[in-house]
């Protein structure tokens, strides 16, 4: 009887336990930073077409990396510093080889349009043959779209550095034949950066010398 009362506590102080704090909550709360899902709730989407995915690859390259580059007036030659940055972006999209991307060239206000239109697509192809040269494949780079002067940043009939430029945006996945390639493509990036980053040394880890090298 005795050992009966025992069981029959046990058995409702785990039921009390049960129902605590988090008890609700999926296996592993306990680590999930608040993203610990993500890869896979976007994964999930990609079955229901690219544009889910794609925007979170394209949010992510605007965050990480400069996506526009400006021209002297009346030029589409690149200058140091737009070489730099587009070394920029081929070093990210190089760790990308699902991605595809699109490179929009724009102009200020100066000039005809038609003559801007032009200009606009000059520039978006010399970023775009600079990636080439860089290591990015061809096909996966587009300069098919020239907004000319239609889209200026600075609303000014005046020459504008900022309105001369080219911005380079994530477009899509690459496609095998007719079929998009949809299922797994996400979760392929997630998981490769995923291994890559349990194989880098933390900081925590490195040895600190005691010797100093003098300066202060």
């Amino acid at each position: 009887m005795q050992m009966h009362k025992l069981t029959l506590i046990a058995a409702t102080l785990a039921t009390l336990a049960s129902c605590g704090p988090g008890a609700d909550r999926d296996a592993g709360f306990e680590v999930d930073e608040g993203g610990f899902g993500n890869p896979t709730m976007i994964n999930s989407q990609a079955m229901r077409g690219e544009g889910d995915y794609t925007m979170a690859l394209a949010r992510r390259f605007a965050q990480e990396v400069p996506s526009t580059i400006n021209f002297a007036f009346n030029s589409a030659t690149l200058t140091p510093e737009a070489q730099a940055i587009l070394s920029q972006q081929a070093a990210w999209i190089r760790q990308f080889p699902e991605v595809r991307f699109r490179v929009y060239g724009h102009t200020d206000l100066v000039g005809s349009n038609a003559s801007n239109k032009a200009l606009g697509l000059r520039r978006a192809r010399a970023a775009v043959n600079y990636l080439v040269t860089k290591g990015i494949g061809s096909a996966r780079l587009e300069a098919v779209a020239s907004f000319g002067e239609t889209r200026p940043v600075i609303q000014t009939q005046s020459p504008e550095l900022r309105n001369r430029r080219t911005v380079t945006e994530v477009s899509g996945f690459v496609k095998k034949g007719r079929d998009a390639v949809l299922n797994g493509k996400y979760a392929a990036v997630i998981m490769r950066e995923y291994v890559e980053s349990a194989t880098r040394p933390h900081p925590g880890n490195s040895v600190i010398s005691t010797q100093t090298t003098g300066g202060g």
